[in-house]
């Protein structure tokens, strides 16, 4: 795994000029702004919340810091798009098409906006994206509208939950079957472990060894302020962790990242001594 520095580089080169730009063509966000003319009063306004499971106690409640209000998802989005994508093949009695595998590999991994945008055609825009999340347990989030997938409304909780939808072992917080089969889950965690070097950021700054995450960025067209968001599993000691970290009315994209690993780690230390 690349350093710090390699993934910051990674952030600076890869991300701004290309994933920006193609959120534009989304829908998701406005055009990135080429200075911060943002008044001192609206760049003063960031925030950020987190919430933080310990899996080896799963039957415990998240650890929430901050107010757990509704956040605008940016791509963190793309893994509830597969769990649906997922849930919807399973009761259909099929297995994913090359087509949606190619597609849903390049939306977690490398987070292309394409393919988020067909898939998230194919499950029914956001009230596809709602009927599963009923299933999933997700009681909060709200789907963006019309293409706008990274305009979907969540909170940490709900992230949580979802994150449990995929991670959680079938059994450990609940007499029911898991919505998501054991393949499914596995499918969705092998791509979190497989994220694109500069994308590698996030609640991976919490973890001692292996992780798996979906981080979201976004730059508002009104204010040029940043949404910066990540979601996963991480390792920390013996225990392993899930992380929400949401995070908006940042200054800048680094700054964002910067603000949301430092949360992240403050997070599970705390979750960590809890023990």
């Amino acid at each position: 795994m690349p350093g710090r520095r390699g993934r910051r580089a990674g952030v600076c080169a890869a991300l701004l000029t290309g994933f920006v730009t193609t959120l534009v063509t989304a829908g998701a966000v406005g055009p990135a702004a080429a200075a911060d003319t943002t008044p001192a009063a609206a760049r003063s306004a960031a925030r950020v919340t987190t919430a933080v499971l310990d899996l080896d106690h799963p039957d415990r409640k998240p650890q929430v810091r901050g107010r757990d209000v509704p956040y605008d998802t940016a791509s963190i989005i793309k893994v509830d798009i597969l769990a649906t994508l997922l849930l919807q093949a399973q009761d259909a009695g099929r297995g994913l098409t090359q087509q949606e595998r190619t597609q849903a590999e390049a939306m977690i991994e490398r987070s292309d906006n394409d393919a988020a945008n067909a898939l998230w055609r194919r499950i029914g825009l956001a009230p596809g994206l709602e009927a599963a999340n009923k299933r999933l347990g997700l009681s909060s989030t709200v789907g963006g509208t019309g293409g706008r997938w990274g305009l979907t409304r969540t909170t940490v909780t709900d992230q949580i939950r979802l994150l449990r939808a995929v991670f959680a072992d079938a059994g450990t917080s609940s007499t029911s079957e898991p919505a998501l089969t054991t393949t499914s889950r596995t499918y969705i965690r092998t791509l979190m472990t497989r994220i694109a070097a500069g994308q590698s950021w996030g609640v991976s700054a919490a973890s001692d060894s292996g992780w798996a995450l979906k981080n979201g960025w976004l730059q508002r067209s009104t204010t040029g302020l940043w949404d910066i968001n990540s979601v996963g599993r991480v390792t920390s000691g013996t225990h392993h962790y899930l992380v929400a970290v949401l995070s908006d009315g940042n200054t800048s994209m680094t700054g964002g990242i910067a603000t949301v690993e430092h949360a992240a780690r403050t997070a599970v230390s705390s979750a960590r001594a809890a023990g």
